[in-house]
């Protein structure tokens, strides 16, 4: 990363003290990226004095960037799969501050977004700010990227009615899918790892997202 903009560090280094490291989360690699990528360059300017707080921020377009903490457990997840993880699909990128966390740590992103005006500022932030491995396309995120399938890992953005078939199948065999299924109000934060033998599935948690639009999601009305 490249060109990143240090003028808020210290509100980083608060948030990673007091919203992520205190509620338990560990993992050095996702602690360092959230410590290093600019949250603020990635929330429009009405909100940007929000962006280190424990809350959702919204970006425009009905849409919100998450609470710093869901992100890490999310990406944090998504680094347990087996093997290492290289190669990451990220659906519902809204801002792109999630897929910039991912980028920090893995060598290649892959990032779906269905609204243009967020796909292209999406793109835009991550330009500026250095990110060469982020792929952002616009579509629906549902159905994921078969022709750049299979991942190490998926992490969605969104919540859905049930486990999209689509994001199973573009996993890798050790891979993992980090996704919130249920409601449109409550979900749970599932965890559903592809093994030799088929696939196993757990909740990390209980957890509030916007819907997930899409074929193999929630109907747009």
């Amino acid at each position: 990363m490249e060109g990143a903009a240090d003028d808020r560090a210290a509100e980083r280094e608060a948030m990673v003290r007091e919203q992520i490291e205190r509620r338990g989360l560990r993992d050095k690699r996702v602690l360092a990226a959230m410590r290093r990528v600019p949250r603020h360059r990635f929330v429009p300017g009405n909100s940007a004095a929000e962006a280190y707080d424990d809350h959702p921020v919204p970006i425009g377009e009905g849409q919100t960037i998450s609470q710093p903490y869901i992100v890490a457990e999310a990406v944090a997840l998504a680094m347990t799969a087996s093997p290492p993880v290289e190669r990451v699909l990220e659906v519902g990128a809204g801002s792109g501050y999630q897929a910039a966390v991912l980028a920090d740590i893995v060598r290649e992103v892959v990032a779906v977004e269905r609204i243009d005006a967020l796909a292209a500022r999406a793109r835009a932030t991550l330009s500026e700010l250095g990110f060469s491995n982020v792929d952002v396309r616009v579509g629906d995120g549902t159905l994921g990227c078969p022709d750049a399938a299979p991942f190490c890992a998926i992490v969605v953005a969104a919540a859905a009615p049930a486990v999209p078939e689509p994001l199973k199948q573009q996993l890798r065999v050790g891979g993992v899918l980090v996704v919130p299924v249920g409601s449109r109000w409550l979900q749970d934060l599932v965890v559903v790892r592809r093994t030799p033998s088929g696939f196993t599935r757990e909740s990390a948690g209980g957890c509030v997202f916007v819907p997930l639009i899409g074929e193999a999601g929630w109907p747009e009305k």
